[in-house]
């Protein structure tokens, strides 16, 4: 059955940020130590940037538009996305853009945790 936020996870698929770019480049085709993700999915009535369903970990990349008018919002969907057994990585863009090594240090411990 087709998720109803399906065409706007397509969407996000076609018009990903800088950041999101460079980062699927590194986690795509199991590229990070043979792990798997997808990239902008649906969960519940959210769409996740990257998923890597084996180790049920979710991988966010914020731009500005996460600032303080989305820390609820933010908080609320982490909140169901960790109720659904997913564990929740958040990077703003300038860390993903400027710090790439960092960032997948991060999430490789995270994963072989």
């Amino acid at each position: 059955m087709k998720n109803r936020l399906t065409p706007r996870a397509q969407e996000l698929r076609q018009n990903q940020t800088d950041a999101e770019q460079k980062l699927w480049f590194e986690l795509r085709g199991r590229r990070l130590r043979g792990y798997k993700f997808k990239r902008q999915i649906p969960k519940g009535d959210y769409i996740v940037d990257f998923v890597c369903e084996e180790n049920k970990l979710i991988v966010e990349v914020d731009g500005g538009q996460h600032g303080d008018q989305q820390v609820e919002y933010d908080e609320k969907r982490t909140e169901y996305l960790e109720s659904e057994g997913y564990e929740v990585l958040r990077f703003w863009n300038n860390e993903v853009l400027t710090n790439m090594d960092g960032v997948l240090i991060v999430i490789v411990d995270q994963l072989d945790g």
